[in-house]
């Protein structure tokens, strides 16, 4: 499909800068296949049933930016993808002056050698620190990698530490959040429970791509980032007895969408799953493990705003978007949420 079909304009003053607060007072566009209603996140337990369930993306958030010296040379690095337990692909700036060898110094006891030389910015560091010692030592001297769309200065801003991680954050391991899951509380969480919702838990650790423009003119000549995720045994068992018994399956978010729709067979039963997935959804795709999706609202010409029309069709999403648009509902990762039921294959 032309990638321009995914286009709108958004004025700038309705990319959210801040989260709600609290988090369950964000807005809720309901969009079904009689149209659309304005809701709340609170809202929730009212639009589900008893039996379905939600399924969660339990990533954290790594602070993965990172200000340091080669020399005297100030230099910032943003973790982009793993390779190993110490070394990881980065952003770098100014990226041209660093060469295989160089040692960037973050902290007094934390420090990365450049491997290879930069390709178009991008390069690889191996710290002095793996695993688990190198997430505490993110934890103490990173900054949260928010998206370019909300402004901070060069320090970052503390309280993005606790408010672009997830109620469900657990495992380390993802460079953007999973912003469908922001919006959720405790007593949010409860008063689903009491309506008889369940909640699955998966793991997709997001990458940087996630907020990147395609930059073709065709759907078919983009290639699509790949992300590490995994599916349990215990949570693939609770999707396909939810469906066995005739609840519906509540994607939260696009990641935990695609882990669903990677895991699943022809059928729609599910079986574990861990590794990467670089599924692409576009309008025509038949989804095999989902009925609705709850996701926030997207960049234009971006996979993710693909990803939606596919669920609902383009002239229902494009139609939401103009309808959230002229109700100024707040877009993007700090921004309100849309509940999408599915409309089955579209063109």
């Amino acid at each position: 499909m032309r990638v321009d079909l995914f286009d709108f304009e958004l004025p700038p003053e309705l990319i959210a800068q801040r989260p709600a607060e609290p988090r369950d007072s964000s807005r809720l566009l309901h969009v079904t296949g009689d149209g659309l209603a304005d809701r709340m996140i609170r809202d929730l337990p009212l639009l589900l049933q008893p039996g379905d369930l939600l399924v969660c993306n339990d990533t954290r958030v790594l602070p993965c930016r990172l200000r340091g010296k080669r020399g005297e040379a100030g230099i910032e690095a943003t973790l982009v993808k793993p390779l190993s337990g110490d070394s990881w692909r980065a952003l770098a700036r100014p990226a041209k002056k660093l060469r295989p060898g160089d040692r960037i110094i973050f902290a007094e006891d934390f420090s990365a050698e450049v491997i290879d030389t930069p390709d178009g910015g991008e390069l690889t560091l191996r710290f002095n620190r793996a695993d688990g010692e190198l997430f505490t030592a993110l934890e103490r001297h990173g900054i949260m990698p928010l998206p370019p769309y909300i402004k901070r200065d060069r320090d970052g801003d503390p309280a993005d530490g606790a408010t672009y991680q997830t109620l469900f954050a657990d495992k380390p391991g993802a460079v953007a959040a999973p912003t469908a899951g922001l919006h959720f509380t405790t007593e949010l969480m409860a008063a689903l429970a009491e309506r008889g919702v369940g909640t699955a838990l998966v793991t997709l650790h997001v990458g940087a791509g996630t907020f990147l423009p395609v930059r073709v003119d065709d759907t078919d000549e983009h290639v699509m980032h790949g992300e590490w995720g995994a599916l349990s045994e215990a949570t693939a068992a609770m999707v396909n007895q939810t469906r066995a018994d005739g609840g519906r399956i509540v994607a939260v978010g696009s990641t935990a969408l695609r882990l669903l729709e990677t895991a699943a067979n022809d059928a729609g039963h599910l079986a574990p799953f861990s590794g990467d997935t670089s599924l692409f959804i576009t309008p025509g795709y038949s989804f095999k493990a989902v009925d609705l999706m709850l996701t926030n609202f997207h960049l234009p010409r971006s996979t993710l705003f693909m990803l939606v029309a596919a669920l609902v069709g383009l002239d229902r999403i494009s139609a939401a978007y103009a309808h959230a648009i002229a109700e100024r509902y707040r877009f993007f990762s700090y921004g309100d949420a849309c509940l999408l039921e599915i409309a089955g294959p579209t063109g």
